[in-house]
């Protein structure tokens, strides 16, 4: 009778409810997530959404500042309210209903108006991941942006009126280890094998490999094989361009068995080292963005406050500069491939070791840091994971919200030169920027009240704009027509959108994982149009 096969390993609950993020950000980035703390202003439709999405996958707290009663507007375009809230604290009442998402997460309402708290007590805000808030007037998006750009906690401003919505994230400097590229590189080192690697590869000879076994040689081996051969009349340079690349294929082709009719035998091995031969033959070099991290100086001028990205950039450095010979350490990580099981577990198992131990390496430099700089130390899983990912390290520099609304001459030249193009989104940027000059200048949105009365003061607020970017009018006043048409409505469709987006960035900067957008990105649900710039 035959055993039974082995059951699966039983996924505990907290696994089954978050399979498929953990399958994005893994086990470390969820419990970056569960260690975040996010703070809310204001629960409009636009804010609880955003809140929704970061609730479902288990951020560890929310905290919601929102001083406002419910009325009927909130009622008819926030999911989170309900009839009876009606009258009661706006944000007591949604993240009752939002906690009832995840029961993992704790939540907290402040009624408090921000301004109030940002003079009473500013340190409030320390204790944040990200401040993320919405419908707060122009005085105070400044004196909140600069407050929060001050004490170094990520800021993402978001708007959302009538079809337009739009979000801008402050973040003073943001480093992503894990930025999950498209289209990640291989690391074989074909072109400069490292010892073990070198032996395994030589004690290969190809043509007498049994037929039996032909079919199972890993393709690595192939080509490294296949490049040999063809540097014997290449003065032994490495194939570079596509015409060398071609005749390397066809010294692949080369190695193909035939049948006793001199045709080809399909061997999926040889076809797979023919498909990879544009990635797997790229020469081994040091990308230029991780030079330039590297040589920083804040990698060079190391201090105690000095992060542990930078830390690790600095022995990263010390490694080039020495054990690596001008390269990164190995990633240590092997693409799928037709082979035998022996063979492919051998080779894994040499790019695994050979990866462990220049982490290894670069792991002792960053103690060596530590302790001359009498800072905290850093765990060697941290360094580990920086090494495998050290070919895709990023680094975003931010620029303040506070700066950006005073209009220098960098921002007025970047706008202007977008508002020269056609049917560009930067005209709903403007009017987005005008409609929070009314508000200030008028305590209500416009069109409010009467949508034709005010056309002409929000078009004197776009001129003003205008005229502070040496920008003529706009040649038709459509766009401000439609901004007073909103009233300042939220659009419950163009908040979901948004709120999703905003959430999305949010988690990406709790779990340093992903590339968040840098920095403004807007929506127009109109026409279904987005776009991104970087003031």
């Amino acid at each position: 009778m035959a055993s039974p096969s082995p059951k699966s390993p039983e996924q505990s609950e907290k696994n089954k409810q978050y399979d498929r993020q953990l399958r994005l950000w893994g086990d470390h980035g969820q419990a970056a997530l569960e260690n975040g703390h996010i703070c809310l202003i204001n629960a409009t439709a636009l804010g609880t959404e955003v809140l929704k999405s970061i609730v479902l996958p288990g951020v560890g707290v929310v905290t919601i500042v929102d001083d406002h009663e419910v009325n009927e507007e909130d009622i008819g375009s926030n999911f989170f309210l309900e009839a009876s809230s009606k009258g009661l604290n706006r944000g007591s009442e949604a993240l009752r209903l939002i906690l009832e998402l995840n029961p993992a997460v704790q939540g907290h309402a402040v009624q408090e108006p921000p301004d109030q708290i940002l003079q009473e007590n500013p340190d409030f805000f320390k204790a944040f991941s990200v401040v993320i808030a919405t419908a707060i007037g122009e005085k105070t998006i400044k004196d909140l942006s600069q407050h929060l750009w001050d004490i170094n906690v990520p800021f993402i401003l978001c708007r959302s009126v009538g079809f337009l919505g739009s979000f801008r994230i402050q973040i003073k400097e943001h480093a992503i280890i894990e930025t999950h590229p498209d289209n990640e590189q291989t690391d074989l080192r074909l072109d400069v094998p490292f010892p073990a690697l070198s032996e395994y590869l030589d004690a290969f000879d190809i043509d007498a490999v049994d037929l039996k076994d032909h079919g199972h040689i890993p393709w690595i081996v192939i080509l490294y094989k296949a490049v040999q051969k063809w540097q014997e009349t290449h003065q032994s340079c490495w194939p570079m361009s596509r015409k060398e690349k071609n005749e390397v294929k066809e010294v692949v082709q080369s190695f193909i068995r035939k049948d006793e009719n001199g045709i080809p035998i399909n061997e999926e091995n040889f076809e797979e080292g023919l498909r990879a031969i544009n990635t797997a033959l790229q020469p081994t070099f040091l990308p230029l963005k991780i030079k330039e991290l590297i040589y920083s100086s804040n990698a060079t001028n190391l201090t105690r406050e000095s992060s542990p990205f930078w830390i690790m950039c600095s022995a990263l450095r010390g490694f080039i500069e020495a054990e690596g010979k001008g390269k990164l350490p190995l990633k240590g990580v092997l693409p799928d491939m037709t082979a035998s099981t022996d063979h492919y577990v051998t080779l894994q198992n040499i790019y695994r070791t050979q990866a462990a131990f220049d982490a290894e390496i670069i792991y002792r430099k960053v103690q060596e840091i530590v302790a001359q700089l009498h800072c905290e130390s850093i765990n060697e899983s941290d360094v580990k994971l920086f090494c495998r990912h050290a070919h895709d390290l990023h680094m975003i520099r931010g620029s303040n919200i506070a700066t950006e609304y005073q209009m220098g001459n960098n921002v007025a030249t970047y706008i202007a030169r977008y508002l020269e193009e056609p049917d560009v989104m930067m005209v709903h940027y403007i009017l987005l920027r005008a409609e929070e000059i009314f508000r200030q200048e008028h305590c209500r949105a416009p069109g409010d009240w009467e949508p034709e009365g005010d056309i002409a003061q929000l078009k004197a607020c776009v001129s003003k704009l205008l005229g502070d970017i040496s920008c003529s009018p706009f040649p038709k006043d459509d766009h401000i027509h439609e901004m007073c048409r909103y009233g300042g409505a939220e659009i419950h469709s163009v908040s979901a959108f948004l709120g999703g987006c905003i959430a999305h960035e949010a988690i990406k900067i709790v779990t340093k994982q992903y590339k968040p957008v840098d920095n403004m990105f807007i929506y127009d649900g109109a026409s279904t149009n987005t776009a991104t710039f970087k003031f």
